[in-house]
């Protein structure tokens, strides 16, 4: 765990560019992201985060697949997040625990869709905040197992097999190309919805 911390550490410095490039496109106004409420309309703004989420989950399952399959980019990159490999290696560290370019592949998502779906800074800033959070808690090996969220009992299992849920918050994207494995806590318990 200390592992984990020192390389979160090391590598939070770098992680910083980003929102700090993306602010900086936000305020030159450069992007799709509004700081005003003149023409709200609740029902666009809800479409909007959703087509947000929908995008960036798109781009994070095929960025983190990516960085499985092309070999290079896992040996210099991903590989520095994988060394916690077992169950009892993972913590909510290792969520931070990336080499640094590595942490802004997976970001970058969040910053190129500003500029296809209007967001407002606010729920932009709010969602920013959140990946943090999540990204520890799908690390911590406690499976809330509530359907359709990626929750740590996927993750757990992308952690071991190294081919299976690229996903980011839900498991669609993994279902939808083939890539999904179920917890064996979840698989028996659609056993017995089955019976």
């Amino acid at each position: 765990m200390l592992l984990q911390i020192y390389v979160a550490m090391k590598a939070m410095p770098w992680y910083t560019l980003l929102p700090a490039v993306s602010e900086y496109m936000i305020e030159h106004g450069w992007t799709k992201c509004y700081s005003t409420l003149d023409h709200f309309n609740w029902f666009l703004c809800f479409l909007y985060i959703a087509l947000y989420l929908v995008l960036v989950e798109f781009m994070i399952y095929w960025v983190h697949k990516e960085l499985h399959d092309i070999k290079f980019l896992y040996k210099h990159l991903h590989a520095t997040h994988h060394m916690y490999n077992k169950q009892n290696t993972l913590s909510p560290f290792a969520g931070l625990a990336f080499h640094p370019l590595d942490g802004i592949l997976q970001a970058i998502p969040h910053v190129i869709a500003l500029f296809i779906v209007p967001i407002h800074l606010i729920t932009h800033l709010s969602l920013l905040f959140l990946e943090g959070i999540w990204t520890a808690s799908i690390h911590d090996c406690i499976h809330g197992n509530i359907w359709p969220i990626m929750g740590a009992g996927y993750h757990t299992i992308h952690h071991t097999t190294y081919k299976h849920n690229y996903g980011h918050y839900t498991i669609w994207m993994d279902w939808m190309f083939g890539s999904l494995m179920v917890p064996l806590a979840e698989k028996d318990s659609f056993k017995e919805k089955e019976k």
